[in-house]
C-alpha cells in the first residue's frame, strides 16, 4: 500500500482536535499530563492528539482506489455490511475494506523469515508471557475484562487463520509443546489487494470498521435475518437467553452476530444487549404502533449501539484510565461542554454551533480529520490485553454474597459456555463478574488457559505465541521504534524498560541485549505503569487517537444523531441509560451489589 496521510494543518481558529479544549500550538513536546491537575493535563493531552491528528493517520487504500468510488444514495438506517456512511465514498468502512495505519509506511512492514521468529515468540510466551501467580487489577472487575472482549468483536476482526503454509516455530528442548514445530496459522492475505505498482501489502477487516453493534446484529444481512424474529423488530430470545447456536458443531454457543473464541463473559454482554434491544423495541412499538418490523429493527439498532457506545466512553475508559484528565475529556467527548441541559437544546435545535467541544460527539459534525476513516492495525493490537483475563473464578450468590463455586476459565469457554449458565444461572454469574477483579496487565500474568487452549475445530493453541507473531506479521514495530512513532524518546538502556529489575533482566536475556528488538507488546506490559492507569500509556496514545474518531466520522453519531432518524423517544433513552440503569432494567436483583459503586466496571463489594 502506498499510505496516504493528511497534509500538516494548521489549528483552526474555531476547533481543536475533537473532544479537548484549546491548547497552546508551540509544538513542544507534551509532559506528564497524567499527574497534572484535569485542566491543564487535558491541555496538554489535547497537545498530544494534535499532533498525532497531524502524522499518525494513514490511509491504507490509494488514491486511485478512493477515486474509483461513486457517491451513492444515503440509507436512513445503519446497513449491514457497514457501507454507507460517507456520502462522497460509500465503500469507507466497509466489510472486507483494509485496515489503516497509525505509523508511516517505512516503519509498518510486515516482518519476514527469520526476523519474524527472532526471537522465539514461543520463548517470549512462556518466559515473559505465561502467568506465574495471578496478579488482580487494583481496582478492575471481570464485567470491565467482558466488555472490552465485547467491544472488540464489533470492531475488528482479521478472519479465519489460513490452515496452508503455517508458521512453523522451533521449540527449545525443554519446551513441554506435544508437537515440533509449533505449527501457527497465518493472518488471510486482503482478498481485493491493490494493483498499484509499488502497494503495500494490507489486511482486510471483515467486518465494519464502523461502531456498529454488528457483534450482536451480525455483518451481513443472511446472518442478521437469522437472529431476528421478524415481528416487532425484536431479537430471538426465549427465556431471557439468547438460543442455542445452529450451526454444526457449535451447539452449546449463544446464537449472535458474532460468537468466536465464545466465552462466559461474551455470553454475559451479548445477552444483556440483546434483551436491551427488545425493551427499545416495546418502547417504540408503544409510541410508534403502525411501525413496521424492519423499522422498528433498524431505529432500535441504532439507539442500543449508541448506548454502548456512551457507556464506553462515559464509564470504560475513565474506569480504566482513572485519572482527573481523562475523566475531564470523556465527559466533554460524551456531553459537551456546556450544561447538561443547555447541550441538549443545541444538539438537537441547533441554535448552537454542533461541535465536540460544546455539545459532545454525539451530534457533533462528521469530520474524518483530513483521512478517509478505518479502523487502524495499532489500535486492535492495543486491545491485545489478555493479562485481564482469569484462570479461576469464584461464583458468588447474588442474595448474600457467599461463595457456591470456584470453576476454571476451561469450563466456561467454548461448548460448555451455555451449560455454565444452565448450571449457575445469568444472576449470580453476572454478580460474580461484578465482585471479581480481573487480571493486572502485566508480563508474567497472561493466562495459563490461554497457553494450550482447544478451538473448537480442534486446533491447540498458544495465545501469547499467537499474540506476538501478529504483531510481527502485520507490521506492528517494535517497542523502541512504537514509542518514537508516538512521540515518546526512545529507550537507550533495558533498565528504562521496568521498574522490576528481575523482568528487565528476563527482558534482556530473552533479546540477547538488543533492545531494539524488543516486540511492542512486550514493552507495553513491562513498562512502569502510570497512576490510575488499566494499561500502557504507550498504547493509550493511539487510544486517545482513535477513539473519539471512530464516533466523529459516523454520520450516525454526528450529522444523524437527531430526533428524525432515532426518534425523541430513542435520543431519551440514550441519554437516561448508563451500565447502572442497564444492569439493572435487566437485572433488579443486583441492586444490593450494586449499591456504592461509582463505576459499575470497579469491582464491587459482595453483599452480606
Amino acid at each position: 500500500m502506498s499510505p496516504v496521510s493528511a497534509p500538516p494543518r494548521e489549528p483552526s481558529a474555531r476547533r481543536t482536535p475533537h473532544g479537548l479544549p484549546r491548547a497552546g500550538t508551540s509544538g513542544r513536546q507534551p509532559r506528564a499530563w497524567y499527574d497534572k491537575s484535569r485542566y491543564l493535563g487535558l491541555a496538554e493531552l489535547n497537545q498530544l492528539r494534535t499532533q498525532m491528528v497531524r502524522h499518525n493517520l494513514f490511509d491504507a487504500h490509494t488514491p486511485a482506489e478512493r477515486a474509483g468510488r461513486a457517491p451513492g444514495l444515503l440509507a436512513a438506517y445503519r446497513s449491514y455490511d457497514g457501507s454507507g456512511y460517507d456520502p462522497h465514498d460509500t465503500e469507507m468502512g466497509r466489510s472486507g475494506t483494509r485496515f489503516g495505519r497509525n505509523m508511516p509506511p517505512d516503519a509498518a512492514v510486515p516482518e519476514t523469515m527469520p526476523q519474524l521468529l527472532t526471537p522465539s515468540p514461543r520463548d517470549v510466551s512462556r518466559l515473559l508471557l505465561t502467568r506465574d501467580a495471578f496478579r488482580p487489577s487494583d481496582r478492575l472487575n471481570m464485567l470491565a475484562a467482558a466488555w472490552l472482549q465485547f467491544q472488540v468483536h464489533g470492531w475488528v476482526s482479521h478472519g479465519d487463520a489460513v490452515k496452508d503454509d503455517p508458521i512453523e516455530v522451533d521449540l527449545a528442548a525443554d519446551d513441554p509443546w506435544p508437537s515440533c514445530p509449533m505449527r501457527v496459522r497465518r493472518t488471510p492475505a486482503d482478498p481485493h489487494p491493490s494493483t498499484e505498482t509499488g502497494s503495500r501489502p494490507g489486511f482486510a477487516n471483515h467486518i465494519s470498521h464502523w461502531w456498529d453493534g454488528s457483534q450482536i446484529y451480525g455483518a451481513d444481512e443472511a446472518r442478521c435475518r437469522r437472529l431476528r424474529t421478524g415481528e416487532d423488530g425484536k431479537l430471538a430470545m426465549s427465556e431471557g437467553r439468547l438460543p442455542d447456536e445452529t450451526t454444526p458443531g457449535m451447539a452449546g454457543i449463544d446464537s449472535t452476530g458474532f460468537n468466536d473464541n465464545y466465552w462466559l463473559g461474551l455470553s454475559l454482554m451479548h445477552t444483556l444487549f440483546a434483551k436491551e434491544h427488545n425493551s427499545i423495541c416495546d418502547r417504540l412499538k408503544a409510541s410508534y404502533p403502525t411501525w413496521d418490523d424492519e423499522r422498528l429493527f433498524h431505529t432500535a439498532r441504532l439507539v442500543n449501539t449508541a448506548v454502548m457506545a456512551r457507556i464506553h466512553l462515559l464509564e470504560w475508559t475513565p474506569g480504566i484510565i482513572d485519572c482527573p484528565a481523562q475523566h475531564l475529556a470523556s465527559s466533554v467527548v460524551g456531553r459537551g461542554g456546556l450544561p447538561r441541559w443547555l447541550a441538549s437544546r443545541a444538539r438537537h435545535g441547533g441554535f448552537l454551533s454542533r461541535s465536540v467541544e460544546l455539545t459532545g460527539a454525539l451530534g457533533s459534525t462528521i469530520d474524518h480529520e483530513g483521512v478517509p476513516f478505518s479502523l487502524t492495525e495499532e489500535f486492535a493490537y492495543c486491545y491485545r490485553l489478555h493479562p485481564m483475563l482469569r484462570d479461576a473464578y469464584p461464583l458468588r450468590a447474588h442474595q448474600d454474597g457467599r461463595l457456591i463455586d470456584t470453576v476454571d476459565f476451561t469450563t466456561l469457554q467454548g461448548l460448555s459456555t451455555r451449560t455454565t449458565v444452565d448450571q449457575y444461572g445469568l444472576s449470580d454469574l453476572m454478580y460474580s463478574f461484578g465482585t471479581m477483579p480481573c487480571g493486572d496487565n502485566s508480563l508474567h500474568n497472561h493466562p495459563r488457559a490461554l497457553s494450550r487452549l482447544t478451538r473448537l475445530d480442534g486446533e491447540v493453541l498458544d495465545v501469547g505465541t499467537l499474540d506476538i507473531l501478529r504483531g510481527r506479521e502485520r507490521g506492528i514495530p517494535r517497542y523502541n521504534d512504537f514509542r518514537a512513532q508516538v512521540r515518546k524518546p526512545r529507550l537507550t538502556d533495558f533498565s528504562q524498560l521496568s521498574d522490576n529489575p528481575q523482568w528487565v533482566q528476563q527482558i534482556r536475556d530473552i533479546y540477547e541485549g538488543d533492545l531494539d528488538q524488543v516486540d511492542a507488546m512486550v514493552g507495553m506490559l513491562a513498562e512502569p505503569r502510570k497512576p490510575g492507569f488499566g494499561f500502557s500509556e504507550t498504547a493509550y496514545r493511539i487510544f486517545v487517537l482513535m477513539a473519539v474518531r471512530r464516533m466523529t466520522s459516523d454520520r450516525f453519531f454526528t450529522d444523524d444523531y437527531r430526533p428524525e432518524v432515532y426518534t425523541p423517544e430513542g435520543m431519551e433513552w440514550i441519554e437516561r441509560t448508563g451500565m447502572h440503569q442497564l444492569l439493572l432494567r435487566h437485572h433488579p436483583e443486583l441492586a444490593d451489589g450494586l449499591e456504592g459503586t461509582r463505576n459499575a466496571f470497579h469491582t464491587w463489594q459482595p453483599t452480606g
